[in-house]
This record gives C-alpha cells, sequence and structure tokens, in this order.
C-alpha cells in the first residue's frame, strides 16, 4: 500500500538563504530609524574623543593661518606623546579660559627663550623660522617653567603670546593642529618643522 503525506512538502533552494523577515509599517520605521541614531551617535563621539574642530579667528599666525579657515586637531597628540618644537597647538587663553588660541612652540620646560634684535634663540641656538611674517620688533627673556610651554604667533609683532602674557600649562593643551580642511582652496595637511635642537 502507497505511503501519502498529508501536508504539502515545501522544497527550498539551497542556493538562496532564507529571507530576513521585513519589519513592517511604522514599527520598521521606528527601530530603523532609532538604530540609525545610535550608529550615528557613537560615531560622532568616537570622533570628538579623539579630535576636533577649530576656527581661526585673528591675523596672528598669518602667514601660516588665515581668519575663517577650519583646522582639525588631534586631542591624543599629546596623551601619547610630548610636544615638540615648531608645533601648531590649540589651548585656551590663559586670561580668558572661554577663549581658544592657537600657537606655535618655541620653547619646551627648562629652556631659555631669548629674544634680541629680531632674533629668536632656545638654549643660544638661533631658530630657522621661514614661516613668519616678520622678525620681532621687540625684546625679552624667559626661562621656561617645569611642565609649560613658550609660543609665539609666526605673526610676530601682531600676536597675543608668551612674550605678553606668560607660559601655557601643557596638561591644558588641547591639541596638536594638523590639517586645515576648509576652506577646500587651503587645505592642505600642517606643517611642523624642526625649528631647533636645543641643548641643555
Amino acid at each position: 500500500m502507497d505511503n501519502f503525506r498529508s501536508e504539502p512538502v515545501l522544497e527550498f533552494d539551497s542556493a538562496q538563504p532564507p529571507k530576513r523577515p521585513v519589519r513592517s509599517g511604522c514599527l520598521g520605521f521606528v527601530i530603523d530609524t532609532v538604530e540609525t541614531v545610535l550608529l550615528a551617535l557613537i560615531l560622532f563621539l568616537a570622533i570628538n574623543t579623539v579630535s576636533d574642530r577649530v576656527r581661526v579667528e585673528n591675523i596672528s599666525m598669518q602667514p601660516t593661518l588665515y581668519a575663517g579657515e577650519f583646522l582639525l586637531v588631534n586631542k591624543l597628540a599629546y596623551k601619547l606623546g610630548a610636544p615638540n618644537y615648531g608645533d601648531i597647538i590649540v589651548f585656551p587663553y590663559p586670561r580668558d579660559p572661554k577663549e581658544r588660541y592657537i600657537k606655535r612652540v618655541i620653547g619646551l620646560p627648562g629652556d631659555r627663550v631669548r629674544i634680541v634684535e629680531g632674533r629668536v634663540t632656545v638654549n643660544g641656538q638661533s631658530l630657522e623660522e621661514p614661516y613668519i611674517a616678520a622678525h620681532p620688533a621687540y625684546n625679552g627673556e624667559w626661562t621656561v617653567p617645569d611642565g609649560s610651554l613658550f609660543v609665539l604667533g609666526d605673526n610676530r609683532n601682531q600676536s597675543s603670546d608668551s612674550h605678553v602674557w606668560g607660559f601655557v600649562s601643557v596638561d591644558k593643551v588641547v591639541g596638536k593642529a594638523i590639517v586645515i580642511y576648509w576652506p577646500f582652496s587651503a587645505a592642505r595637511i600642517l606643517d611642523h618643522p624642526d625649528i631647533v635642537k636645543a641643548s641643555p
């Protein structure tokens, strides 16, 4: 006697994976939207952890940086390493921490910085500075304390910097400026030249 099955037998094509259930209606839209927002938030927080965006507001760093340019700042630069001569850094203005300044590192902790007759020296060695707008028209001498930096603007005679208000605490530095990303016509990686090899 023949055997008969009461239910139909469904045949599947083994080459095709089973289809994922389709989310229906309003619930599916809400779930997809929440997933997208959460992913965007995670990416935003991750990017903000390692970088920052800063707008140049004045002329103190010309001709390297111009007002209106936007910079990408590496916030991990000095958590994973130490500042170097020639680095362009972003930090809160010591006299008003709500403002952020952008300057170039000239002196490291323990250095003796002298500015005489337009010439800048660190521990007796002259700096090579092809990036400045003009030689400084002021004189002075400073010894950089431990945990601090001496910074100057590239537009030496139009810059409020360490020669006016003193030193920058290393632990207050936001990060190292690495790229101009806007406007596109000015976009480039910033150069941080080895301007001096200071001896103790």
